[in-house]
């Protein structure tokens, strides 16, 4: 990371930040701290108080809470039940991480980071749960594995690239955000098609 980054690279690591905490808080806390604890991630001044996440403690705590959200996740309803324990937890813990990123020095923008923040962490939360829910539905046991394996390397690696990348954190950002888009709209049409289907089969008797 560059001692000094723009506004729009403020921004665009904030947002994906934000994003990836809605599907991995615990490994984004883990990998950054991780990161910042082997000198792998400088950080400039502002951005000093993400420094809390290298102390060994968090390191430990978010190691064990990845462990087990690792395991939870792969298994069909568990991991429906895990995403529901977080609906609160998630989006709190994005808008934190969000709130470390931006100008500690400006209270307005602040509040407006913890905001949007942790409303970026809730989308992205509801379309893992939402996706989630959809998989789960699925006879064949391996699918859901498959998505959650994804959805790890898919946050370790958006998270590498726009930590080490800052210029390119804002295309990661909006990229992430169509896919958490895309994803909320395929499990809606999902729901929907699928309580549709029960009501017509349940339904009504016809008229003769």
């Amino acid at each position: 990371m560059t001692e000094h980054m723009g506004t729009l690279e403020i921004l665009g690591l904030a947002g994906s930040l934000s994003l990836l905490a809605g599907w991995r808080l615990y490994l984004c806390i883990l990998a950054t701290g991780i990161a910042m604890n082997f000198g792998v991630l400088p950080l400039p001044d502002h951005l000093q108080s993400l420094q809390i996440l290298a102390n060994p403690w968090v390191i430990g705590v978010a190691g064990v809470a990845t462990l087990a959200e690792f395991f939870a996740d792969k298994v069909a309803w568990i991991d429906s039940a895990w995403d529901a324990v977080h609906t609160f937890i998630r989006p709190v813990g994005g808008a934190l991480l969000t709130l470390a990123i931006v100008d500690p020095g400006d209270p307005t923008t602040q509040v407006i980071a913890f905001i949007l923040g942790g409303g970026a962490t809730l989308l992205s939360h509801g379309s893992k749960a939402g996706t989630r829910a959809v998989v789960n539905a699925s006879p064949e046991p391996f699918s859901n594995v498959a998505v959650s394996t994804l959805e790890d390397v898919a946050t370790g690696g958006a998270l590498y690239l726009a930590y080490q990348y800052p210029e390119v954190a804002g295309i990661i950002a909006l990229v992430l955000l169509a896919l958490v888009v895309a994803l909320l709209l395929l499990a809606r049409r999902f729901i929907r098609a699928l309580f549709g289907s029960g009501r017509k089969t349940g339904g009504e008797p016809s008229a003769n």
